[in-house]
């Protein structure tokens, strides 16, 4: 089973497979599906038809020695792919981004 938390946005008919795990300050757009063993941190904006494919971890902390917990995002556009065991950190500085665009395969 899943474990999504309660206050995560999650749009219609979005797929959450077993094993992965959602934060609190997670937006999924409508229709995108969430393989199993995901994991999707605060801070992650995922848009409309995306497939995040089994170990991916979206919106991880910075590997960035600078960072010092401000609040950053990760945002995936409409209609990417996220294959397996992909990592795709915040933004290091506060109110910056990671930002992936749409129809993109990573």
């Amino acid at each position: 089973m899943a474990q999504v938390h309660p206050d995560a946005r999650i749009g219609k008919d979005v797929t959450i497979e077993a094993f992965s795990s959602i934060a609190a300050d997670v937006e999924i757009g409508d229709g995108t599906w969430v393989g199993p063993n995901v994991t999707i941190m605060d801070g992650a904006r995922i848009g409309k038809s995306c497939k995040i494919f089994p170990g991916a971890v979206i919106s991880a902390i910075p590997q960035d020695l600078k960072f010092k917990g401000e609040m950053t995002t990760a945002e995936i556009g409409d209609n990417s792919t996220i294959r397996e065991c992909v990592t795709i950190n915040r933004g290091t500085s506060d109110r910056m981004k990671t930002q992936v665009g749409s129809g993109c395969l990573l």
